[in-house]
């Protein structure tokens, strides 16, 4: 497809710079921080957009395309790949921590099969709103 017939109406940027670091980070949807936030009814969430700030150095959790931010204080759920502790949780549907993956080659097998299966729930348990295979140890 040619660009002269792409539609014309707005899509969402696939990656988006993060007010704070300034580090491009990929996009994440409303009903993925409104099951982190600590209390969604107060938040007004105005951008079109919002992006998953996953800099363990940042502050910034989530971020609008109108550089609205929310921060780690804002949430009621710890997120790991922004923390180096061993306890972190890495796969939120599950509730396995690093170093329980590290220590246990099964889990990363296990985590697997459910997804194949679909009985995960990324989407809404994750805060970046994605599967957590890719944060699992390197075996």
């Amino acid at each position: 497809m040619t660009e002269c017939c792409e539609s014309n109406l707005s899509k969402a940027p696939g990656k988006y710079r993060c007010p704070i670091n300034g580090k491009e980070y990929g996009a994440v949807g409303v009903k993925t921080i409104l099951h982190h936030l600590v209390e969604p009814w107060k938040k007004n969430l105005t951008s079109n957009d919002y992006f998953f700030c996953s800099d363990a150095d940042c502050d910034v959790i989530y971020f609008g395309q109108d550089d609205s931010v929310i921060y780690r204080n804002e949430l009621r759920t710890s997120v790991g790949i922004k923390e180096h502790n061993p306890d972190r949780i890495i796969c939120y549907c599950f509730g396995v921590s690093y170093a329980v993956a590290e220590q246990n080659s099964g889990v990363v097998n296990f985590v697997k099969d459910k997804t194949k299966q679909a009985v995960c729930s990324c989407e809404t348990s994750n805060p970046s709103g994605r599967c957590c295979l890719k944060d699992f140890p390197k075996q």
